[in-house]
């Protein structure tokens, strides 16, 4: 009755193989650029950072211009027993007037300046969220690469202790064989199918990641991605840093704010000079010829300009001590930057230097040991020299480490895709195997 169940296990186990092979064969082939281009063109999130740019740029173009003028029209020393009689008093006219607010010379375009700083400051920032956006499909896509690599690793081992338990059987049948190793060998194969009940969940998992950076159905199938190797970095970190300084989006943006602080802090000192109201009225006048008073009505005009007085001194100090501030902040966040991206960058290049001698280490040399070791296990259990357990241990050992092989390869290939969103660019380009 357990040897049945134990097959029954298989029999699922290779049709939900069957079943998954089948469905990466419907399902074509993902490229990384394809789905970075998708992701920049759909994701809401970079829409919104662009619609947020823009909106700044706007309001640029309206920081340097001039208030709108205003225009004056009133009735002047009108009569109360006569409203609207203009030919009574001399000093009865109907008056225009126009009059602008100029503020003093430099202030407009240094707020125009400042408008501009900040505008720039989000164009960049729009580039910073293309960086991260890009990083986090690659990791995505680096990560359902290795789930995959554990699948097909499991079912290479699940119809490997499909052998095993056949071995076992026929030594069994012939009285040189214990049953205790049949059930060892069920035992194992349970374990590997609750390993890839997890995979398959976390395959899942990631492709919903995937989905919602590229903002389409959480439920899109993601197909099946290619191998790669593993390309160099030729810059050193020094090299690297220097590079991040003159390209990565994130420290330009935090550039534009130190000079928008310090241009505020201009704009405050230019705060102790006055500004200026020039005014313009023109009076309509009408002849007077009365008893008591004669008028000729010429009109008349009249020209102002009136100035405030810069007394306030405590607002303009307050003024100038947050733009003191506002500089200080912006300078301090870039400083932190510049040691994040230093500290991303060396702890990335010694991961990923430590990964590839990992990947070399597997291939050339680990991997093919373990492998004759397992073979060399297997003929010797066949001839009774070995026990199963000995069995056991060379399997989960090569298992152990064709895992750790590929799980190597997915996270270089992530450390990489970190340090080109630290230093801002590309920095090698993928090859397929």
């Amino acid at each position: 009755m357990n040897l049945q169940i134990v097959k029954l296990v298989i029999i699922v186990v290779l049709s939900t193989l069957a079943g998954i092979a089948h469905a990466d064969d419907a399902v074509p082939r993902e490229t990384l650029p394809a789905l970075i281009d998708k992701a920049l063109a759909n994701n809401p999130e970079l829409k919104s950072s662009r619609a947020r740019w823009d909106m700044f740029v706007a309001k640029a173009r309206q920081a340097g211009s001039f208030d709108d003028p205003m225009v004056m029209v009133k009735l002047q020393n009108m009569l109360v027993r006569e409203p609207f009689v203009f030919d009574k008093d001399p000093q009865s006219a109907k008056v225009i007037g126009i009059s602008q607010q100029i503020p003093f010379w430099g202030k407009r375009g240094i707020k125009q300046e400042m408008a501009e700083y900040e505008a720039e400051s989000y164009r960049w920032a729009v580039e910073e969220r293309k960086l991260e956006l890009a990083r986090m499909v690659k990791e995505a896509y680096y990560q359902i690469w290795a789930v995959d690599k554990s699948l097909g690793i499991i079912a290479k081992n699940l119809q490997l202790m499909n052998d095993f338990v056949t071995i076992a059987e026929s030594k069994y049948s012939v009285g040189q064989g214990v049953q205790q190793d049949i059930y060892k060998a069920g035992l194992e194969k349970s374990r590997m199918l609750d390993m890839q009940i997890t995979l398959v969940q976390q395959r899942k998992s990631l492709e919903a990641t995937l989905n919602y950076l590229l903002s389409r159905p959480g439920s899109t199938p993601v197909g099946p991605i290619a191998d790669f190797s593993l390309p160099p970095v030729a810059l050193s970190a020094e090299q690297l840093q220097e590079q991040a300084g003159q390209q990565r989006p994130q420290v330009k943006s935090l550039r534009e704010l130190v000079k928008k602080g310090e241009a505020a802090h201009r704009l405050a000192e230019k705060e102790y000079y006055p500004d200026f109201n020039v005014s313009f009225e023109y009076m309509f006048k009408e002849k007077v010829d009365t008893e008591m008073t004669k008028d000729p009505g010429y009109d008349m005009f009249s020209l102002g300009v009136t100035v405030n007085l810069p007394f306030q001194t405590e607002r303009r100090r307050a003024m100038i001590a947050e733009s003191t501030a506002e500089t200080g902040m912006a300078t301090a966040e870039l400083n932190g930057l510049q040691n994040t991206i230093a500290f991303t960058i060396n702890d990335s290049l010694a991961q990923m230097e430590r990964r590839r001698k990992l990947v070399e280490l597997y291939r050339g040399g680990i991997i093919p040991q373990a492998e004759q070791s397992l073979e060399s296990a297997v003929i010797g259990y066949r001839v009774n020299k070995v026990d199963f357990l000995t069995l056991l241990d060379s399997r989960i050992t090569l298992f152990n480490y064709e895992r750790e092989l590929y799980d190597s390869q997915a996270e270089y290939m992530m450390k990489l895709a970190q340090l080109e969103a630290a230093v801002g660019t590309e920095l090698a380009t993928n090859s397929g195997k």
